[in-house]
């Protein structure tokens, strides 16, 4: 398995919006795909064989790693899996944001801003 989060450049979109919400905290996979429809503003919807075959890929990958069963809170289901992000998850993940900052500061980009769009 890589130390180095440089394979792995660039991340799919959906594998860095997932890596993105497990920074934020451990999930399971109705909340991670939640997540990916709320930061999308519903432009993407995973379905759950999607989710989890991505996920699958995530682990042996060593981005992410499973969290084992939470203690349920009121409404959760015993039978949730909650996943994490592992530290090269993390570093990977911050290895694209920087990336995709620099991108977005290239001057072909800041350029498209002033184009007016074609009639």
């Amino acid at each position: 398995m890589p130390s180095q989060p440089l394979p792995f450049q660039p991340l799919k979109p959906v594998d860095l919006i997932l890596l993105l919400a497990l920074a934020e905290g451990d999930r399971h996979g109705y909340a991670l795909s939640q997540e990916v429809e709320r930061r999308t503003d519903g432009a993407v919807r995973l379905e759950a064989g999607n989710l989890y075959r991505t996920l699958r890929r995530l682990l042996g990958e060593g981005l992410v790693d499973e969290a084992g069963r939470r203690p349920m809170e009121p409404g959760d289901d015993e039978r949730r899996n909650y996943f994490r992000i592992t530290p090269l998850g993390l570093r990977a993940a911050q290895a694209e944001v920087k990336r995709l900052r620099a991108l977005l500061a290239s001057p072909s980009v800041k350029a498209l801003g002033q184009r007016a769009e074609p009639t």
